[in-house]
């Protein structure tokens, strides 16, 4: 019984720790992007490799979801006789929901496990701690880039989820199924509001942030994890750790999110 006290205890002593180390590494990446100087280059660089690099699978990926929604999505309104309702059951499950979440999972898998990997093996092999020996903050140099791409690219990157989800849509409903493609393209313009814009442009912003906040924590800190593997078996759990806290975490803001805006 003493041995599980214990336990607990030091599980919640570390999620305490873990939890603060988050919050003070959050507000340091932040305040290291207004401090000078500031490279333009490596945000570039940042947003070819979050943004430019990612489109090919958010076109593939927002075909499909469209396709999927304009196929499912005929099947139940024609069992109410309102087919017509098509366009905007597609335009606002992609622009609430779907776009900005399917995004992020996305991005997580191509570039937020990249970035983990990658400062984590500079953790490892004391790159890190080389940079800070001459004088350079690695949050300004490492972390800083990745939050401003990751502000700029998620929401471009949503909103391209998003058209090629439509016209997805428009491909299974209209093209195949014979729905009206006035009715379709109406019943969209009828139900999409600039709420419903806004709400997915707070979400990807939201969402960029988490992915790299998350990734980039858990490589900068890989010499304090628990797993008590390093090498590249350590950095390999870290990535895994890394991608699945992201990934939950980004369901779990959804609905947060979804819930203090939509109530």
């Amino acid at each position: 019984m003493l041995k599980l006290l214990a336990r607990l205890g030091e599980n919640f002593l570390y999620l305490l720790e873990t939890t603060g180390r988050m919050g003070m590494f959050l507000g340091a990446s932040f305040a290291s992007i207004f401090r000078p100087p500031y490279s333009i280059y490596a945000i570039v660089r940042q947003i070819y490799f979050f943004g430019a690099r990612s489109v090919t699978v958010i076109l593939i990926v927002g075909l499909f979801t469209g396709m999927v929604l304009g196929l499912q999505g005929y099947h139940n309104l024609k069992q109410f006789g309102s087919e017509e309702l098509l366009g905007s059951a597609v335009a606002l499950s992609l622009i609430q929901e779907l776009g900005p979440v399917l995004t992020a999972l996305m991005v997580i898998g191509r570039a937020g496990s990249a970035i983990c990997a990658e400062i984590g093996i500079m953790r490892h092999s004391e790159q890190i701690d080389a940079l800070e020996c001459m004088a350079i903050d690695p949050l300004k140099y490492l972390v800083a880039p990745k939050f401003v791409a990751a502000l700029i690219s998620l929401p471009v990157l949503a909103f391209i989820f998003n058209i090629v989800g439509i016209f997805g849509g428009y491909l299974a409903g209209v093209v195949l199924l014979g729905v009206s493609e006035g009715s379709y393209f109406q019943g969209m313009y009828n139900s999409v509001e600039w709420a419903d814009i806004r709400l997915c442009l707070i979400k990807s912003l939201i969402f960029g942030v988490l992915i790299v906040w998350i990734c980039t924590f858990k490589g900068y800190f890989l010499h304090l994890s628990r797993t008590g593997v390093f090498g590249a078996e350590g950095v390999s759990r870290v990535t895994t750790d890394a991608v699945v806290f992201a990934s939950v975490s980004i369901l779990v803001w959804d609905y947060l999110i979804g819930s203090l805006i939509l109530s």
